[in-house]
Protein backbone atom coordinates (compact mmCIF):
# COMPACT_ATOMS: atom_id res chain seq x y z
CA UNK A 1 0.00 0.00 0.00
CA UNK A 2 2.78 2.65 0.87
CA UNK A 3 4.66 1.64 -2.42
CA UNK A 4 1.49 2.44 -4.56
CA UNK A 5 0.86 5.88 -2.46
CA UNK A 6 4.83 6.07 -2.85
CA UNK A 7 4.81 5.26 -6.62
CA UNK A 8 1.69 7.74 -7.36
CA UNK A 9 3.47 10.48 -5.65
CA UNK A 10 6.59 10.04 -7.56
CA UNK A 11 4.46 10.31 -10.31
CA UNK A 12 2.53 13.27 -9.35
CA UNK A 13 5.88 15.13 -9.07
CA UNK A 14 7.63 14.05 -12.14
CA UNK A 15 4.08 15.81 -14.33
CA UNK A 16 4.69 18.83 -11.78
CA UNK A 17 8.20 19.34 -13.23
CA UNK A 18 6.27 20.46 -16.21
CA UNK A 19 3.79 22.39 -14.85
CA UNK A 20 4.98 25.20 -12.87
CA UNK A 21 1.54 25.38 -11.38
CA UNK A 22 2.15 23.07 -8.84
CA UNK A 23 4.38 25.25 -7.01
CA UNK A 24 5.79 24.06 -3.50
CA UNK A 25 3.48 20.65 -2.91
CA UNK A 26 5.11 19.32 -5.84
CA UNK A 27 8.20 18.81 -3.69
CA UNK A 28 5.92 18.12 -1.03
CA UNK A 29 4.97 15.24 -2.63
CA UNK A 30 8.09 14.25 -3.49
CA UNK A 31 9.67 14.32 -0.29
CA UNK A 32 6.25 12.42 1.35
CA UNK A 33 7.33 9.59 -1.61
CA UNK A 34 10.68 8.81 -0.62
CA UNK A 35 9.52 8.81 2.99
CA UNK A 36 6.90 6.31 2.40
CA UNK A 37 9.76 4.33 -0.07
CA UNK A 38 12.12 4.35 3.07
CA UNK A 39 9.40 3.23 5.47
CA UNK A 40 8.43 0.74 2.70
CA UNK A 41 11.84 -0.95 2.00
CA UNK A 42 12.65 -0.93 6.27
CA UNK A 43 9.32 -2.92 7.07
CA UNK A 44 10.79 -5.75 4.15
CA UNK A 45 13.85 -5.89 6.09
CA UNK A 46 12.69 -5.82 9.20
CA UNK A 47 10.82 -8.87 7.98
CA UNK A 48 13.63 -10.71 6.50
Amino acid sequence: MLLLIAIILVILWALGLFAFSLGGLVHIALVLAVILIIVWLLKKIVRI
